[in-house]
């Protein structure tokens, strides 16, 4: 159920490397560019799970027989940081539909946090194949709100959780919580800071994508 893209050689890597690169990270571009063929990548990969039906397609020269997917799709992004993540998938699924979640860790005395959920748009996820974009995974507290909400917009068919870095603590607190989730990961770190930041990680992606925010 975890398919980790680090396990085996592709450019993935490479797109990674330049993401984590505090000096090529700093073109906000750049950095946008590799999230987005990241999530086509990973898009790709997961079409793989989908079923599919054949269909004749008739060309200049005659008839093909073709094999497409037959699933409705919905992808799911973590705002702000999963905007250009989510892009890159959507760019493998013409038709999907798209659901957002407005999240954050709002941060008390003593390293605490608790993750905020503000805002949630979704459309029927009922015998959907849904994927949720989420850039970084630190402790999987973001990911196991997010899912809740979601899923009260229906049963999925099958749930994909994609990210570009993970930590192992939330990987597998995402999966003791979701056991039946798909988990789709770039790259995966093993150290969590004590205020549970990813190391060596690669700093805020949503500051990285989009400039920095103004903290509370």
């Amino acid at each position: 159920m975890r398919h980790n893209f680090s396990d085996s050689h592709s450019v993935i890597n490479k797109f990674i490397a330049e993401m984590r690169n505090q000096d090529i990270q700093a073109d906000r571009l750049r950095f946008r560019t590799n999230m987005e063929r990241i999530g086509m990548i990973m898009g790709y990969e997961i079409s793989k799970q989908f079923a599919y039906s054949s269909a004749e397609i008739s060309t200049p020269l005659g008839v093909a027989e073709m094999d497409l997917p037959d699933e409705r799709i919905v992808i799911a992004g973590i705002l702000r940081a999963g905007l250009p993540f989510q892009n890159g998938i959507i760019s493998c699924f013409d038709d999907a539909d798209c659901a957002f979640i407005s999240s954050y860790r709002k941060h008390h005395k003593g390293g605490k946090f608790e993750i905020s959920l503000e805002y949630v748009t979704c459309p029927d996820l009922t015998d959907a194949q849904l994927i949720v974009a989420d850039p970084m995974i630190a402790t999987g507290s973001s990911i196991e709100s997010g899912l809740d909400a979601l899923l009260e917009y229906g049963t999925p068919k099958a749930i994909h959780v994609a990210t570009i870095i993970a930590s192992q603590n939330g990987l597998d607190y995402v999966q003791r919580k979701f056991p039946e989730v798909h988990q789709w990961v770039g790259a995966v770190d093993e150290e969590l800071t004590a205020r549970s930041y990813i190391v060596p990680g690669l700093g805020d992606a949503g500051d990285l994508a989009f400039g920095p925010k103004l903290q509370e």
